[in-house]
This record gives C-alpha cells, sequence and structure tokens, in this order.
C-alpha cells in the first residue's frame, strides 16, 4: 500500500483524524477493505495463491486420495477432498495472504501510519485481513456447492458443523497470521516462516490424510494440532457423524489456539519495521 492509498484511506468520507465527526467502525473498515481489495488485485502472486492454489493442490491429491482405504471408515474420495480443499483455502488464501500483506504494510510503514488516524488496532488488523477472508469465504461456499456435484459428495447433512469448522478455521488462520508477522522481518521471508504452519498442518490435520484411517494412537496426537478440530468439524459436518463430545472436544482445542494465538498478537505483533 503506497502512501497514496494511506492518504485515501484517511481522507474516505468519514474517516481520518480530520474528520468533523468521529463515524462509526462500519465506514473505516469499508474504507481500508476497499484500499486493500484494490491492492490484492494489483498483486498476481497473491490472487495466485489465494485462487488457484487450494484446487492446484485438491486436483494433485485425488489420485492418492482414491487409493486410500476410505469406506471402511465410512468416508469417501468426496468427503476427504472437499474437507481439505476447504483446508487449503485456510491455509493459502487467508493465512498465507494475510501474513504477506501485514508484513508489507508493516515494512512500508502503512500500518504506523494509520495509527495516526480514527482507525483502532483492531480496526487495523480487521480491515487488512477482510478481502482474505471474504474471498476465502466465497471460494467455500463455491466448494461446497459445485465441489458436492462434481466429486459427487453431496451437501452437508450437518450443515452447522460445517459453518462451525470454518468459522473457527478463519479465526484461527488470521491470528496465526498477524502472529506469525512477529517472526517475519519482510514479505520476501513471508514465504519461508509461513511454511511450517502450512506443511503441519496439510499433513497433520487431516487435509490429505484423514485422521480417521490413522493409528489411534498417532490421530490422538495429530487432533491437537490448530487445523485439526477444524477438518474434524468440517468432515463431520459433510458425513453427518459427529456427536456432542467430539464436538465440544474440538471447540475447546480450536478455542484454545485461538487464544494463544490473540495472545501472540498482542505480546510480539509490531506496528513498524525492527531499526
Amino acid at each position: 500500500m503506497s502512501v497514496a492509498d494511506v492518504k485515501a484511506v484517511e481522507q474516505e468520507p468519514g474517516t481520518g483524524a480530520g474528520a468533523g465527526a468521529r463515524t462509526g467502525a462500519r465506514e473505516r473498515l469499508a474504507a481500508l477493505f476497499r484500499a486493500e481489495l484494490i491492492l490484492l488485485g494489483r498483486n498476481k502472486t497473491a490472487l495466485f495463491m489465494t485462487l488457484l492454489m487450494p484446487l492446484i493442490m485438491a486436483f494433485a491429491m485425488r489420485q492418492a486420495v482414491s487409493q486410500m482405504p476410505l469406506q471402511a471408515n465410512g468416508l469417501s474420495v468426496g468427503t476427504v477432498l472437499l474437507p481439505g480443499t476447504i483446508g487449503f483455502v485456510l491455509l493459502f488464501a487467508v493465512y498465507s495472504s494475510v501474513t504477506g500483506s501485514l508484513v508489507t504494510r508493516r515494512e512500508e510503514l502503512v500500518l504506523k501510519r494509520l495509527r495516526c488516524g480514527e482507525l483502532s488496532d483492531r480496526e487495523i488488523l480487521a480491515g487488512s485481513a477482510l478481502p482474505a477472508v471474504l474471498l476465502g469465504l466465497a471460494q467455500i461456499v463455491l466448494l461446497a456447492v459445485l465441489g458436492g456435484l462434481v466429486l459427487d459428495a453431496g451437501g452437508p447433512r450437518a450443515p452447522h458443523l460445517v459453518v462451525l469448522g470454518v468459522l473457527l478455521g478463519m479465526l484461527i488462520a488470521v491470528a496465526t497470521a498477524a502472529a506469525s508477522t512477529g517472526i517475519t522481518k519482510s514479505a520476501e521471508a513471508a514465504q519461508l516462516t509461513t511454511m511450517p504452519f502450512v506443511f503441519v498442518s496439510m499433513f497433520g490435520s487431516g487435509m490429505i490424510v484423514p485422521l480417521d484411517i490413522l493409528p489411534d494412537k498417532i490421530a490422538n496426537i495429530l487432533e491437537l494440532l490448530p487445523l485439526s478440530p477444524v477438518m474434524g468439524l468440517v468432515r463431520d459436518g459433510w458425513i453427518g457423524q459427529g456427536d456432542l463430545t467430539d464436538t465440544l472436544k474440538r471447540l475447546v482445542i480450536a478455542l484454545v489456539w485461538a487464544g494463544l494465538a490473540v495472545f501472540a498478537v498482542r505480546r510480539w505483533f509490531r506496528w513498524e519495521p525492527r531499526h
């Protein structure tokens, strides 16, 4: 975001320190959202990661998934690929995108300038993440509709579990992205610092290999990873086999990770580059 973009946000009607009267958070968030969305549209790499990478990953793993012993565990190729692709959306379209965006804005002193206006810290973080979150939600809706038809998986049998899982996943992805900026020195470094969370989640949270088909001892450990409860809720929602105990357990695990990520943001998030 250039200086001109920041000024556009600051001078948006009803926003900025020079406004005649303080306005609501909705107007301020809308102004920041528009600026961030424009910048996202200009970044071809970010667009590729946001829009195409989840689909590419799903296509690449389809053959491998078809060779897994799924029917014995009440699963099918569709009920593995669809939740897995939703997980890829959370990782690439939200987590990686928001991390890179926040680091770039910080290094360009945009975050520091925005704090001089009416925007609160929470509004700055929320507005910066909002385009990626909304695009991610739009992708997930399309996947649920079109993916269910193409993969013959149908619609989710317990949609409330899918919605709960997606919302928790968005919360964890955004909070972890903001926390990851504390160890990321530049936009280029973001491609490296996000890799551990991405790879651990892909291979350990059931996006590629469902935890249902793993030995119990291994599955019990892996279900404690940040996005494992999210994948569990989404998959249970699709096949309609979740029970209250499992749902509550996953909810607690997800909220604990979200709380830890928020704590890390409050403790280590930096609003300007190191000198």
